[in-house]
């Protein structure tokens, strides 16, 4: 390419590359905390809304489902003509019953109208008030300038520098590091929004999305930090998030290889099968030049400030308007599961025998958070605070954290998104990992206790 080309992509390259990693990528204190610019421009914003946050929601998740009723009814013509109107109105009939059940679950919270069980605190309250604001915050700015990770040339470069320990230890592209760094440094919910837009880019096949949307994307370091100090055991942080990055990396190892996941197929979003490793570095070549060679070549691909700016604003409504509203319908229907059925407590009592052998004390009272984790991540914690070993209360907040599927959120997020899972291989890929990852827990609460 001329140099004057040349110069110009390294530009184009760089700055919306170092920009991305800045605010999705870099940890800086806030509040006494660590994480990423990202959340905190989310945290801001969420404080600058303040009691607005919530009837904004609602309005929203509303006129989606009354959008999406009309599109599904009348058809008209300027959203059928439209393929990004077409995109956020006109989903599938199951996803458009499920959007238009999270919105009536919403009106009837916020209005706090009919059945007590499904506007109460612990259900449609926990989501719509607790969950939701900041889902909007995080999905507004992650999805506007998440181009700038991903369109740019950074998953070239770090593709290329990563995929001979990505490829052998977990079969995915070196560039998937990426999705699990933003999640483990800020928000598990930024991981699956990054997932998911990747496979539409036919950058991850469906294995690939899967294994990435279910096994990397990490609880942030500030989330584990309310999880180990719900149980009163703060002083262990250290060797708690050690834990979990143990437990993690062994999951990550084995459940891709076990079915569901191994079943799914090496097919991208448009029907291709993948033909060999796209990140392979060519023999003669450094990782190094041939990523920044493959990071040029997308950068010239950007010919304008437009199409960037409109898929950043694609992206955000995307999720705003099409995930929310399945976050509160799932999210709901778990907690009401949990709130009103001993279901989670008959799931988690084969489990009892399997504490049993690891020594765990009080391992019936702990059955009970094991599967309860499903319906929301916070809950086994809520629940093992009352536990009187902090052996037990250890294994169940490390294994909360440890599990990462989890309905009220990521779960939903999942299902809501392109990322091609069904919920009952959510549950299946979930009891998979609590089956690998407690051992490694209990092991560690052994040495540590």
């Amino acid at each position: 390419m001329p140099v004057h080309s040349a110069s110009r992509n390294a530009w184009v390259f760089l700055l919306p590359s170092l920009l991305g990693i800045f605010l999705f990528m870099t940890p800086v204190p806030f509040e006494g905390n660590v994480t990423i610019p990202i959340a905190i421009m989310a945290k801001s914003l969420l404080a600058h809304l303040g009691d607005h946050a919530v009837p904004l929601i609602t309005g929203l998740v509303v006129l989606s489902a009354l959008l999406t009723i009309l599109t599904k009814l009348l058809r008209p013509a300027f959203v059928m003509k439209s393929p990004v109107l077409q995109g956020l109105f006109n989903p599938s009939w199951l996803w458009s019953l499920t959007r238009i059940a999270g919105a009536l679950a919403m009106v009837l919270t916020f209005t706090q109208v009919g059945p007590a069980i499904i506007h109460s605190e612990n259900t449609g309250g926990l989501v719509l008030n607790d969950l939701l604001p900041t889902l909007l915050c995080v999905f507004l700015f992650a999805g506007l300038l998440l181009p700038l990770l991903i369109n740019f040339g950074l998953l070239e470069l770090i593709g290329a520098l990563l995929t001979r320990l990505m490829r052998p230890l977990f079969n995915l592209p070196g560039r998937a590091a990426v999705t699990s760094f933003a999640s483990w440094l800020g928000d598990g919910s930024v991981g699956v929004l990054m997932t998911s837009k990747q496979y539409e880019q036919n950058l991850f096949t469906e294995r690939e999305a899967a294994v990435i949307g279910t096994t990397f994307t990490a609880v942030s370091v500030t989330f584990s930090l309310v999880v180990i100090s719900t149980v009163g055991l703060e002083a262990y942080f250290l060797p708690f998030y050690g834990t979990v990055c143990l437990a993690g990396l062994v999951a990550a190892i084995i459940v891709p290889r076990l079915p569901p996941l191994s079943r799914k197929a090496d097919r991208f979003a448009d029907g291709r099968l993948r033909e060999g490793d796209d990140e392979v570095v060519p023999a003669g070549q450094s990782s190094v030049g041939y990523g920044y060679r493959m990071a040029l070549a997308r950068a010239d691909q950007i010919k304008g400030a437009k199409g960037v700016v409109k898929e950043g604003v694609i992206n955000a409504a995307d999720m705003i308007l099409g995930v929310l509203p399945v976050v509160m319908a799932i999210g709901t229907l778990a907690l009401i599961i949990a709130e009103t059925t001993p279901l989670f407590q008959w799931l988690g009592a084969p489990f009892v025998p399997l504490l049993e052998l690891l020594q765990i004390p009080d391992a019936h009272q702990a059955s009970t958070t094991v599967v309860v984790g499903f319906a929301d991540m916070f809950l086994p914690a809520i629940m093992a605070a009352s536990i009187d070993s902090e052996l037990t209360r250890f294994v169940i907040a490390a294994l909360s954290v440890s599990q990462l599927i989890f309905m009220s959120e990521t779960g939903a997020l999942m299902l809501g998104s392109k990322v091609p899972v069904t919920l009952w291989e959510l549950f299946l890929i979930f009891i998979l990992r609590t089956l690998v990852v407690l051992p490694v827990i209990a092991l560690m609460g052994h040495w540590l206790f």
